[in-house]
């Protein structure tokens, strides 16, 4: 079990660097293509897209790994079990952005080019889900490299429709570009999932009896899944608001709505992008991590279970410092060679030492998912974005310009780790 363990991290730590490599080969393509104005636009719409993909998703992903791992259940039926949930949510999820979208876009976001971007957003939720879900079958199984092929192919075709896509787009409206660029995931996401499709076993035979749903597998999946989903709904609803109260508040007290769009471009597309750039090594330990803790766990092996999340949380401490180090005596250097431009320098030094803290917030929050503790990692989530959206607008207000909003993420960075620490020792009593 080590050694697997050990290989599914390899397998998904260099799946992790390439696909790390390609979105940031993609963002800098991106963000030279459709210039700091554009890329302003598409960072305050994202937060929108964040929202609408974590309630559209309803935690099954999670709940489908988990169960799967514990290797108790009829694994066809519980997949066919969770679909249906996933259409029902997609479903309503469509209808309220295509209603949502004028009112998401000129009276909460304060620009009507969001529009068109919003828009996309519903046709891209179900083919996100129908993924997710997929990959999260080959998780529990502790088959890595399916989800490595997959978003490997999945990143190269959105590469492709951008370098082909944006020109045509662009000379039409910067709207249209970024629409252009939302809407672009529904091709790549579409040629992950035929993948996916590709790795499942070929003498599975599906029964009539499978593709029913089990009430029991439901009420099970749901029992996991919407205390997994709520927490990520409420740090979704906490991003989503981001880019609304700072750029209302702001406003209000007198900054011009270029400043706004621009300075939360290069802090939201330059800046964190490449603070979290060592994020791909920690997810990648996560990812194996919740599948072994699910069966330790189960079994009653907690010696086992707290030697894993050590081993977790230190190899991610061990890239993190180095990284953090340098990003704070050098992000001229590095906002230079990503993105030919030193702009969001000192931002980068202010949120460097904070983000050594959110390099072992994915092992934690996995910890807890795998143990059955999801409902803690919520409640992390509910108090870090109350503190977090709170402080956003009291020191908006204070007319210290994007600084608020950096301590406003440093806070809750800080208050969502403690708590989850404190809630994994617990666990493990």
């Amino acid at each position: 079990m080590k050694e697997k363990f050990i290989k599914s991290t390899i397998i998904l730590l260099i799946g992790g660097f390439l696909t790390k490599l390609l979105g940031m080969i993609i963002k800098i393509i991106m963000s030279r293509m459709i210039g700091t104005e554009g890329l302003g636009l598409y960072m305050m719409i994202l937060p929108t897209f964040s929202l609408f993909i974590g309630i559209s998703q309803f935690g099954m992903p999670i709940a489908l790994s988990k169960l799967i791992a514990e290797n108790t259940k009829n694994n066809k039926k519980l997949f066919f079990s969770i679909i249906p949930i996933t259409l029902l949510v997609n479903l309503v999820l469509i209808i309220i952005i295509i209603l949502g979208a004028p009112i998401l876009s000129q009276n909460l976001l304060h620009n009507k080019n969001t529009y068109y971007g919003i828009l996309a957003i519903a046709l891209v939720i179900p083919f996100t889900s129908i993924s997710s879900i997929c990959r999260s079958y080959f998780f529990g199984k502790e088959r890595m490299f399916p989800h490595v092929i997959s978003n490997l192919l999945e990143d190269v075709v959105r590469l492709t429709l951008m370098i082909i896509g944006i020109p045509l787009f662009i000379d039409k409206g910067i709207q249209y570009a970024v629409c252009f660029i939302i809407s672009s995931n529904v091709i790549s996401e579409a040629a992950s999932i035929l993948i996916l499709f590709l790795f499942l076993p070929k003498n599975v035979k599906i029964k009539a009896t499978d593709l029913r749903p089990s009430k029991h597998y439901i009420k099970e999946s749901l029992s996991i899944g919407i205390p997994n989903t709520t927490g990520r709904l409420v740090g979704s609803i906490g991003y989503f608001l981001e880019p609304i109260i700072l750029s209302s508040t702001l406003l209000f007290i007198g900054y011009q709505s270029s400043f706004i769009t621009t300075e939360y471009g290069i802090l939201s597309g330059y800046v964190m992008p490449l603070l979290l750039l060592p994020s791909f090594f920690t997810m990648a330990i996560s990812q194996a991590l919740l599948p072994v803790v699910s069966r330790e766990y189960a079994h009653k092996n907690l010696e086992s279970v707290k030697r894993k999340i050590k081993q977790a949380i230190k190899v991610s401490l061990a890239l993190g410092i180095p990284v953090t180090i340098l990003f704070i005596l050098f992000p001229e250097f590095f906002l230079q060679l990503i993105y030919h431009t030193t702009e969001g320098a000192t931002y980068m030094r202010i949120l460097a030492p904070i983000c050594l803290f959110q390099y072992i917030q994915a092992p934690l929050s996995s910890a807890l998912d795998a143990m059955g503790k999801s409902k803690d990692a919520m409640i992390a989530s509910t108090l870090g974005m109350i503190i977090r959206t709170s402080l956003l607008f009291i020191l908006s207000l204070l007319k210290i310009g994007l600084l608020g909003l950096i301590i406003a993420i440093g806070v809750n960075v800080l208050v969502v780790t403690f708590h989850n620490i404190k809630k994994v020792r617990k666990a493990l009593l």
